[in-house]
């Protein structure tokens, strides 16, 4: 029996079971729609349905780099609980993600941006029993190398896109700052100048309410904006493994003519991935 659209949109609309595996229950059914939803049930995806309204609040950022260092992958799997997040299946499937979208010709987005039999979790929620979806993904490519790091507990990654070096060491230090650090800008000059404008509007009033002279408060505006520039800057920052030298100092002395183009920071159910990347 010929399995028509109809028959597979009626027994998701049924179910709740997503497109392809309603029709793979009717196919093994021979187009018996009873038969399909036993079968259904018999695998756990009607179960699976029922738990879609469920809050995902915990999950894993998957991770893929490619094997000569210049593409790199992030993905957001998101799930109901630390617990199911910290097993191995499910951060498998992260992991898996996130390799596949290394093959893509994307550069971000979420799962509405990519092939529905590609982020179908139906399976993995009927075996571990949690709601689950895909959220972000992030992918860097570059003539260099992609500094990538992912923090102990899988909820924060970063990628780096370094030119002029191949040292993933020196692209994993870096990409460990952005994760600790969580930069605006890879320099000064790239500082948003609205951001920039307000902080110095700050620090002017600030001089002035202390009752020090208009030419003394300049001074002191700009003594704090380079301050500032050390917060948010990542050239500037202090480098977390050794905080009397920069960023900027630590490249120069262990990678030359390395030089950040931009970095992507993704952290678990934060919005919109922070990025410098164009």
């Amino acid at each position: 029996m010929a399995i028509t659209a109809a028959m597979v949109k009626d027994l998701r609309e049924k179910t709740g079971v997503g497109m392809m595996d309603c029709k793979k229950a009717l196919v093994e059914s021979g187009g018996d729609e009873e038969k399909a939803i036993a079968y259904l049930r018999e695998k756990g995806l009607s179960k699976a349905a029922k738990k879609a309204g469920r809050a995902t609040s915990e999950g894993v950022v998957g991770c893929f780099v490619s094997a000569d260092g210049k593409t790199a992958t992030l993905a957001e799997l998101m799930c109901e609980t630390d617990f199911v997040a910290k097993g191995e299946e499910f951060q498998a499937f992260a992991a898996d993600l996130a390799e596949k979208l290394a093959g893509m010709d994307v550069t971000s987005g979420t799962a509405a941006d990519l092939p529905a039999e590609m982020v179908d979790v139906t399976g993995l929620i009927a075996k571990l029993g949690e709601n689950m979806g895909v959220g972000r993904f992030v992918k860097t490519t570059v003539d260099g190398v992609v500094g990538i790091y992912i923090h102990s507990n899988k909820k924060i990654g970063v990628l780096v896109a370094l030119e002029g070096t191949d040292n993933a060491t020196v692209g994993k230090d870096i990409a460990m700052q952005v994760a600790a650090s969580n930069p605006v800008c890879v320099a000064s000059d790239e500082l948003p100048q609205n951001l920039l404008e307000q902080e110095k509007d700050i620090y002017r009033k600030q001089g002035l309410e202390e009752g020090k002279p208009a030419e003394i408060v300049e001074k002191i505006v700009m003594g704090r904006v380079n301050k500032y520039y050390k917060e948010v800057c990542l050239l500037e920052q202090p480098f977390i493994k050794d905080d009397k030298k920069s960023i900027k100092q630590y490249l120069k002395e262990t990678a030359g003519g390395a030089k950040v183009l931009g970095f992507t920071r993704l952290a678990l159910g934060e919005g919109a991935p922070s990025s410098n990347e164009e």
